[in-house]
């Protein structure tokens, strides 16, 4: 199953983030077989109120972010963009839900790893993948409920702070992330499994850390792993600084499917970043990571 909505395209005007690549990524997939595409619905306030504070959703529900609590987020704020981001936060919950019954889901969105329980940051204002492990683990009729045991493998250039910091003193959830070190944020928590890669990495050295790392993720007994697949570890990424081919990028996508599948782990993979300077070279990655996941 594919999850994905029109409505993701967000009216960003002049922004780096191209919110297209979603109509573009679903067009390309529409031909495929083995794709049944679902819209989602909006996660509710109750559901965002696992994870996040009262007085942030109080911001966001009424529209009162602060000046600065406006430019930590790095988006051009309208009032009607809360909702945009419930829906998107509602399609990873969907998806998630769906690996649970099926084995393995996508989200042509998500990957909103910056947002922190009491504000947000980097184009993310609230945490989709933290908001739907936290619904499916207070779901009482699921077997993951009675678990709780998650994993996030976050590959994404950027370090996936707000992820980090949420799940930090919950022993139930492993979180990995590997990214450029010497990129945004600054700040960043410590992760389970960290791997702070240096400038200008490629397909090689890569490959070996990642491949090197995911036992540790089976070894934490997941019932369930979310893969955060960003597109900017691209050698041709506009906000990454790493040195990744398509070739190389598909090849990560393989490795971390084989390894979830090899481990009879449920597998659900949202986006997260792709800022390509051509969105068709965005386009290009996820889809073969789409590709990857349905093989």
């Amino acid at each position: 199953m594919v999850v994905c909505s029109p409505r993701y395209e967000l009216a960003l005007a002049g922004h780096i983030w191209p919110t297209s690549k979603y109509r573009l990524i679903a067009e390309r997939l529409r031909s495929e077989p083995s794709c049944t595409f679902v819209e989602p619905a909006a996660a509710t306030w109750d559901d965002l109120a696992l994870v996040h504070t009262p007085e942030y959703l109080r911001k966001l529900r009424e529209d009162t972010l602060s000046p600065q609590e406006i430019a930590t987020l790095e988006l051009p704020w309208a009032s009607d963009l809360a909702d945009a981001f419930r829906l998107m936060t509602g399609g990873t919950i969907a998806a998630a839900a769906a690996a649970l019954e099926d084995g393995a889901a996508a989200h042509l969105g998500g990957g909103l790893h910056h947002a922190f329980a009491n504000h947000g940051e980097g184009f993310c204002p609230v945490n989709d993948v933290a908001v739907a492990i936290r619904v499916l683990q207070a779901r009482p009729s699921t077997r993951f409920a009675r678990s709780g045991r998650a994993a996030i493998v976050d590959l994404d250039v950027h370090h996936g702070n707000g992820t980090a910091m949420i799940f930090e003193r919950d022993d139930r959830v492993f979180t990995f992330s590997m990214h450029q070190q010497h990129n945004y944020p600054a700040f960043k928590p410590r992760s389970d499994l960290d791997i702070g890669l240096e400038n200008g990495v490629r397909d090689e050295r890569y490959l070996s850390l990642l491949e090197n790392a995911l036992p540790a993720v089976i070894d934490s007994r997941p019932d369930l792993v979310v893969y955060l697949a960003g597109a900017d570890p691209f050698e041709g990424d506009q906000l990454g600084g790493l040195a990744l081919t398509k070739h190389g990028l598909a090849e990560r996508d393989r490795l971390v499917v084989a390894a979830v599948r090899g481990a009879g782990v449920p597998l659900v993979t949202v986006l997260a970043g792709g800022y390509a300077v051509d969105v068709s070279d965005t386009v290009d990655i996820h889809v073969a990571t789409i590709r990857a996941m349905l093989a």
